[in-house]
């Protein structure tokens, strides 16, 4: 017999199985927050465990970055969107809320302003982004307690008013970085594998249940 798809005695050509993706559910996360809160930092501090000292240049228009975390067993695929928070590249942001799974919106808590905006940031999410996208609330930059402006309680109650959950956060030790991005798979994660009959989830009982926890900054 002859030809590249020949067997012997008729059988058909074997195949190699197709290869398994390295992930079950994906989804896309985004970033938001006024420019110099953190945004940058805290992505690269979960993507590489490592943090961003001294000055560097705010990010221009979009950058991007995945990381794979396994939630109960299943792999979430996060596609982690870095935006800039400058007035200028808010229409560039603006075409990137419309597919996204999961917002985290940060601010400042030594800065007073990128508090003040988040109301606005809110306005334009509820404007841009799917009526059941995840929000959460970051006030970022814990470990400059010295510099604080804003207190842990504004927060909370700011988070309450739009029914959101809220944590604050540190990019430069880590604090809570990794239990934000856990949280948002784990509804990630249920949202798409959800099951009637199935255990239910609720992203802001699970925070609230890890802040409580001596070290919630560790955990995943």
């Amino acid at each position: 017999m002859s030809g590249a798809a020949a067997t012997r005695d008729g059988e058909a050509p074997e195949h190699s199985p197709p290869s398994s993706p390295s992930y079950d559910v994906t989804g896309k996360v985004m970033l938001l927050g006024d420019s110099g809160v953190g945004k940058t930092c805290f992505l690269i501090q979960f993507k590489d465990g490592a943090f961003l000292s001294g000055t560097f240049l705010a990010t221009v228009g979009i950058d991007f970055r995945n990381k794979v975390v396994t939630v109960d067993g299943v792999r979430v695929k996060l596609q982690i969107w870095d935006t800039a928070g400058q007035e200028r590249f808010r229409s560039v942001t603006h075409a990137y809320y419309r597919d996204a799974q999961a917002l985290l919106l940060l601010y400042d808590i030594t800065n007073k302003s990128s508090f003040d905006n988040i109301r606005a940031w809110l306005t334009e999410i509820h404007e841009y982004a799917q009526r059941d996208v995840v929000i959460m609330l970051l006030g970022n930059k814990a470990d400059v307690s010295s510099e604080r402006v804003i207190r842990s309680e504004d927060g909370e109650t700011l988070a309450r008013e739009y029914g959101v959950p809220f944590m604050e956060t540190s990019a430069k030790t880590g604090m809570n970085v990794e239990l934000a991005f856990l949280a948002i798979a784990k509804e990630l994660k249920y949202r798409a594998l959800w099951q009637p009959d199935g255990p239910s989830f609720q992203i802001r009982d699970f925070v609230e249940s890890q802040k409580k926890r001596p070290s919630c900054c560790s955990v995943l």
